[in-house]
């Protein structure tokens, strides 16, 4: 299948890559276009100099973008995926509000499709090719488009409509972030009756409170210096504020989440928006002094 794919961060590259071993013709496409010739230069995938010519080389197009704002430029200007003539199919894969997908989908050129298909696991998942698919489509829409969605992830959940698969990550990720604060809490107050990080941590890995994002990450919450940034605290931010405004309009109570979203606007003010989440138990030392 002819695929272009948009958006070559830390996710997108694995992503992309996957797509070219899966056997696909891949053309890529990135705002940096340096991103898109190391892609190329690795792969052998070609290149588009704009979102409107991506779209006329592929029969469909995947975006792992960052935000609303940023998918609005890629899919909707004047050399905007919307703009070219070719694929039929657009899936977004990175975490969107879900009034963002359905506005994508009444904009989107007549006979077109967009899918919203975000995904869950950090960046050795999106290596691995592991990654959880949540699909806001049904199970025969996601048919034709399984060859991609088997290359990129280990499973792909149809969730039967446009906007559920971008609900369903906002779900997912509020989970995530609150434990990422709760347990930045925990190691705090072990740590402060003298436990040590690394045995306090060995405790919670082996206890019921154990998750898989506690394993894979243990090594940025020991010494987060040492590890390149998977995930940023600002994203989480922006994750929980679009999680808050969705909670809002459904009417919905998260005193939780409000709490994780306020805790994370404070540690972006204090200088961590660029640093891995793992930060947060860093912050949370440098706020319990």
């Amino acid at each position: 299948m002819r695929v272009g794919f948009a958006g070559l961060g830390r996710m997108g590259s694995h992503m992309a890559a996957n797509l070219v071993a899966a056997g696909h013709v891949v053309t890529a496409w990135n705002r940096s276009p340096d991103k898109a010739r190391t892609l190329a230069d690795k792969t052998g995938c070609a290149v588009a100099q704009t979102p409107a010519a991506l779209t006329n080389a592929s029969d469909v197009v995947v975006t792992m973008l960052a935000d609303d704002p940023s998918s609005d430029v890629v899919h909707l200007g004047p050399d905007g995926l919307f703009a070219g003539q070719g694929a039929r199919v657009f899936i977004e894969m990175g975490t969107m509000s879900p009034d963002h997908i359905r506005s994508l989908a009444k904009a989107a050129p007549e006979g077109c499709t967009v899918i919203d298909a975000p995904v869950s696991g950090a960046t050795q998942a999106a290596a691995d090719a592991q990654l959880l698919i949540m699909a806001g489509c049904s199970e025969d829409t996601a048919g034709p488009l399984r060859p991609v969605f088997d290359a990129l992830g280990r499973k792909t959940i149809c969730l039967g409509q446009t906007g559920a698969g971008a609900v369903m990550k906002l779900a997912v990720n509020s989970l995530i972030h609150g434990l990422n604060q709760t347990l930045a809490e925990a190691l705090t107050l072990s740590e402060a009756a003298g436990i040590a990080p690394a045995a306090a941590f060995e405790v919670i890995e082996n206890s019921a409170a154990a998750a898989p994002m506690l394993s894979y990450r243990k090594p940025l919450y020991l010494n987060e210096a040492d590890h390149d940034v998977t995930f940023t605290v600002s994203l989480a931010r922006k994750d929980m504020e679009v999680t808050a405004s969705l909670a809002a309009s459904l009417g919905t109570l998260m005193p939780q989440g409000a709490v994780t979203l306020d805790t994370l606007r404070r540690a972006e003010q204090a200088g961590f928006g660029a640093r891995d989440m793992a930060a947060m138990l860093n912050f949370m030392r440098k706020d319990s002094e």
